[in-house]
């Protein structure tokens, strides 16, 4: 049997970290505060000057905490770190305002539907193929920015009806890494209980970037449809035209533009993280990589297609449950309770961490190890079932999980028709949990041509 292959994380600290190395630790990244009983506890408790919070590592607990989001909300330590960017956006509102919200948001999601969304994904795919084909492939290629480019694309494709260019994903690639940098510092500041207010500047001037990409395409469909002027059907007109359900009153700008910024946000962030670590753990397996190419090139790629490519669905779900771009999970104790034996507060903190649950020993064999295969065990399928939550679970699951599986499925079979994937020595990645969780120095691949009579890219079926 062969040895299985543990991508790279943190090395967990032997005990609990007192405050200081704490702060320092979670200065660079969430997981880095990580000590080793935190991979196999069911509820740990941490008591900061600032900020009292529980970790709930412990699945029936997890579940029960997904599941009611009256009694465990959205924390506003989360709320008032987001807020430059996505205002009171469906991400992070609560109660009725959340549900009325949703409810507006949800019908025009019917646009991400695979049929209609499946040529937003081929043609962006194009374009990111383009666009590494005028690289100097004799060196590593960075990845990062280009997985950006091409799920950025997709989304803005599908909300706008507008292609993306390289140019633009790149400023929403290094605005989205600023926010993180003075992000991380100002959510530790508070839960420290140390003033933090000069961090707000940096942090809307960085959002403010994005708002830049963004806001031009939603102010001019915006206006022109109150015109009465019609407009491409997409998922911009459908939240337009949707209506509160109650005051039957619309959206106002700023109210959508919240929407559209977090719908773009987690709708291209959390996959092309999710991506980046893809491509790194294909280029680390040769013999997968190989079964993964003669899947994709199998017959030609079309939206029905992309149900049956099960080795490429797996190797994804398996990067997911690694490296859940969301790591942490935060709720807010709405009443009091105990859990555990443990006296929660209003106020406290409740973490649910799919970066610790999903790498649960008792829940998965080799938790550390990639194994795609296990989603095939049928020992393991109660696990992969329940205890899989990238996409978080219950009422507020990420309502655009399944779109970010299929548009991976393209972007895999694109690029694995296209390249064979290798990984430099140099290439040593290191995974950074802030607000998302990314590879600290990017990651550089080595990409090589196909050979010519290889085609260039799966047949698009008619």
């Amino acid at each position: 049997m062969s040895t299985p292959f543990i991508p790279p994380f943190p090395k967990p600290h032997r005990s609990k970290l007192t405050l200081l190395p704490r702060f320092i630790a979670g200065l660079g990244s969430w997981i880095d505060t990580l000590y080793e009983r935190s991979y196999r506890m069911k509820m740990g408790e941490v008591n900061l000057p600032g900020l009292h919070y529980y970790i709930a590592n412990d699945l029936p607990l997890a579940e029960e905490i997904l599941s009611k989001p009256l009694d465990y909300p959205k924390h506003d330590y989360l709320h008032e770190g987001l807020y430059p960017l996505i205002g009171d956006s469906v991400f992070t509102i609560n109660g009725d305002a959340w549900k009325h919200a949703r409810a507006m948001v949800n019908p025009a999601f019917a646009h991400t539907h695979l049929t209609k969304a499946f040529p937003n994904m081929m043609a962006a795919a194009d374009a990111m193929i383009a666009a590494i084909d005028q690289r100097d492939l004799t060196q590593p290629v960075v990845i990062d920015p280009l997985m950006t480019f091409v799920t950025a694309d997709v989304i803005f494709r599908t909300i706008l009806s507008h292609s993306l260019s390289e140019a633009e994903a790149q400023q929403v690639f290094d605005a989205f890494e600023r926010y993180q940098r003075w992000a991380q510092p100002a959510m530790l500041l508070r839960s420290y209980g140390v003033p933090h207010r000069l961090f707000r500047r940096p942090l809307r001037r960085a959002a403010q970037l994005i708002h830049n990409v963004l806001d031009p395409v939603v102010r001019a469909r915006y206006d022109a449809f109150h015109r009465g002027e019609d407009g491409p059907d997409d998922i911009l007109h459908a939240l337009m035209k949707a209506r509160h359900p109650v005051s039957g009153e619309p959206f106002t700008y700023e109210q959508l533009r919240d929407q559209v910024a977090i719908i773009f946000l987690a709708g291209h962030e959390t996959s092309a993280s999710a991506l980046t670590w893809a491509l790194y753990l294909i280029g680390k397996c040769p013999d997968l990589q190989h079964e993964l190419r003669a899947e994709a090139l199998a017959e030609p790629l079309s939206a029905d297609r992309l149900r049956r490519m099960e080795a490429i669905r797996d190797t994804f779900k398996e990067t997911l449950r690694l490296y859940p771009p969301v790591s942490f999970l935060m709720r807010d104790v709405a009443a009091p309770t105990t859990m555990r034996g443990k006296s929660m507060h209003p106020g406290d903190l409740l973490v649910v961490a799919p970066w610790l649950l999903q790498r649960k020993e008792s829940l998965f064999p080799c938790p550390h190890a990639f194994q795609p295969e296990r989603w095939q065990d049928a020992s393991q399928a109660d696990a992969c079932k329940r205890a899989w939550i990238p996409f978080g679970a219950g009422p507020r699951i990420c309502i655009g999980a399944g779109f970010a599986q299929q548009e991976a499925a393209v972007i895999l079979a694109r690029m694995l028709a296209r390249y064979t994937i290798a990984v430099p020595e140099t290439t040593q990645p290191q995974p950074t949990s802030r607000v998302t969780l990314r590879p600290k120095h990017g990651i550089a691949l080595q990409l090589t041509l196909r050979p010519q009579e290889t085609p260039a890219s799966p047949t698009i079926a008619k």
